[in-house]
């Protein structure tokens, strides 16, 4: 404790009611704004849920260092930064982490039974004091500025709160314990391996068949859902309209939104000029750009980035070596403000309304519907074949696929983007499993058996198509073990999956997650139905008969005809029309699905929570 500190502060001069005088009336005295600066900011406040003083400061008539001096001035507290004076380690037994990140503020100084704490809304102390009224001390306000409040918080609470994010979802949902035993020293694996390599080698026919069998089997539920979503999408059932502010007759909410970072230094100029693009009131938008405390090189590229007010960064400390995306997420949302919560890539270039649609659609729906789900597009689809077929590919998913998934009512698998959460929801189920490499995939379940509801929104965000080779494989063999990890968990227990989910969502979700894996690592048992084309004899002919084998070639080529038919629905709109022509292509472009289920396979063994970051920042944007 310093003895400046003393000299500066003296704790009987602070006055702690409410000041008689207004803010706004105190900044025109000042001189620090007009009245034509308040009275916009007054009629903006009527309609949303922020503060006056952050309304200001987001349209640009003040800075962030005036307001907090103006309030020290009017609350008769001192001003002080905590950066040059940080507060002291012995402090954190004072106010637990989750009281300071609930009220934002940090213990800075004790004086005696007085201690001295650190905001940047006074008018708010009393809700602080008040649950701390047992506590044998008296809390005083000192002005700080919320970025060096927040910084504090993770100096002194980083380490557990990182903990902390490690297993905010229940043991019993998660995968976390999925890597205590090394699976390739387990006698079960090791006995199983055997088992299936020993029928391989001693009846090779038989071991084909049944492999052919299980290919059919999982191929026939693909094409029941995706035929049964692509007969609603050619209904002709009008999609919901898109919702407007106009829509609005509650006061606006604040929405975070979180975008992790994680060896991306390149994007962040980038990144911030498309923020910036967002037409959602500044004062209730809360950028968070979540950053690992290991990756310096982003941490350097963002500190040398001019930051708006409405974007922070919060930096999430190291935890037992694993980096994570739904880690840093889990750490980060504590330090949100949002009661709307969403998520987008560091790639990714939202409409400028999208915000505004999510806002309003929250605000007329349903109780139970508790996330936005926003489409995909891809700037770079015209870059080079695999990310020309990545755009059909995806297309097919968001706009043919999933829209009859979702007007059916089966689970949604979430997509890792443009997501939309109401907060208190988010908070219920857990957040998200931080050992789950398709952490999106896995909350959507969640969501499902907990009885909400997801909805898609008509927002789009444009993001990069994977355009290499092997970048491909390694994002879809994360996707793949992922989505295996998740089903296995969810299906610990099936018969109390069958309770939440009913018969109909899941027998979805076995289509959804067991089928699409199994689709990708038997496709070369499938592929050899090309052989009889050209007269050669089928090895599971002898086991199965050419009746059987008549059945499944025409049960393949249907399928053939109604992914190349639901591929060319879905780029006939003017802006993707260029796409047709390549369809054809597209049983040559999934030939890197084995590959990648068969490295999804090994890394679900060997490494299952090891995050195989893909790549981002390698096509130019338009």
């Amino acid at each position: 404790m310093s003895n400046q500190r003393l000299i500066l502060f003296n704790p009987k001069s602070v006055k702690t009611t409410n000041t008689a005088r207004l803010l706004g009336r105190q900044l025109i005295e000042d001189g620090h704004i007009t009245t034509t600066d308040l009275v916009h900011a007054l009629e903006q406040q009527s309609k949303m849920d922020a503060q006056l003083g952050d309304i200001l400061v987001a349209n640009g008539a003040l800075s962030s260092q005036t307001l907090l001096a103006t309030l020290a001035t009017q609350s008769n507290a001192q001003h002080v930064d905590l950066n040059n004076d940080p507060c002291h380690a012995s402090l954190s037994n004072i106010l637990s982490a989750q009281i300071c990140l609930k009220h934002q503020v940090v213990a800075w100084l004790r004086m005696g039974n007085s201690v001295l704490v650190a905001t940047s809304h006074p008018d708010q102390f009393d809700a602080l004091r008040a649950e701390m009224k047992e506590a044998p001390f008296t809390f005083l306000p000192v002005i700080a500025d919320p970025r060096q409040i927040q910084s504090q918080i993770t100096r002194l609470y980083g380490e557990r709160l990182a903990e902390q994010a490690l297993v905010q979802v229940p043991d019993h949902d998660s995968c976390r314990n999925w890597g205590q035993a090394n699976l390739l020293k387990s006698k079960k694996v090791v006995l199983g391996g055997v088992a299936v390599l020993s029928t391989i080698a001693i009846f090779p026919d038989v071991a084909l068949s049944i492999a052919m069998l299980w290919a059919a089997l999982t191929l026939l539920l693909t094409i029941i859902i995706k035929g049964a979503g692509f007969l609603v999408h050619i209904t002709g059932q009008s999609r919901p309209p898109a919702h407007t502010l106009k829509d609005v007759n509650a006061r606006l909410p604040c929405v975070s939104v979180m975008i992790p970072l994680f060896h991306e230094p390149e994007i962040a100029d980038a990144l911030i000029k498309r923020l910036e693009n967002l037409t959602y009131p500044k004062p209730l938008l809360d950028i968070v750009l979540v950053l690992e405390a290991a990756d310096e090189v982003t941490r350097t590229a963002i500190e040398r980035t001019q930051l708006p007010s409405w974007i922070k960064v919060v930096v999430v400390p190291d935890a037992k070596g694993l980096t994570t995306k739904p880690r840093a997420m889990n750490y980060a949302l504590d330090f949100w403000r949002g009661t709307i919560i969403g998520v987008w890539d560091a790639e990714d270039a939202p409409e400028p309304d999208q915000i505004e649609k999510v806002a309003a659609r929250f605000n007329e729906a349903a109780p139970n519907v508790v996330c936005l789900q926003g489409m995909l597009d891809y700037y770079n689809a015209r870059q080079n074949w695999i990310s020309r077929c990545f755009t059909i590919e995806y297309a097919t998913w968001w706009r043919v696929v999933l829209p009859g998934m979702a007007r059916l009512g089966f689970v949604m698998p979430l997509g890792g983007t443009t997501l939309f959460f109401r907060r208190n929801a988010l908070e219920k189920l857990g957040r998200w499993d931080a050992h789950n490499v398709t952490e999106d995939a896995d909350l959507g379940v969640r969501l499902a058996r907990h009885g909400y509801v997801t909805e898609l929104i008509p927002t789009v965000t444009y993001e990069e198509a994977n355009c290499r080779p092997w970048r491909w494989v390694r994002q879809r063999s994360r996707w793949l073990k992922g989505f295996m990890i998740t089903y296995i968990v969810h299906m610990r227990d099936p018969a109390q999956l069958l309770r939440d989910l009913g018969f109909k969502r899941f027998m979805g979700l076995q289509m959804i997650f067991l089928a699409t894996f199994s689709q990708f690592l038997f496709a070369p048992v499938l592929w050899s139905f090309w052989i009889t084309i050209f007269g050669y004899h089928h090895p599971i002919q002898n086991v199965l008969g050419d009746s059987t084998i008549q059945v499944l070639i025409l049960l393949f080529f249907f399928s053939e005809i109604l992914n190349m038919t639901m591929g060319m629905t879905a780029v006939t709109s003017p802006n993707r029309r260029h796409l047709l022509k390549w369809v054809v292509t597209m049983p040559l472009y999934f030939t890197l699905g084995p590959l990648a289920s068969y490295k999804a396979l090994y890394k679900m063994i060997v490494t299952p929570f090891y995050w195989d970051k893909t790549e981002h920042g390698v096509s130019k944007e338009p």
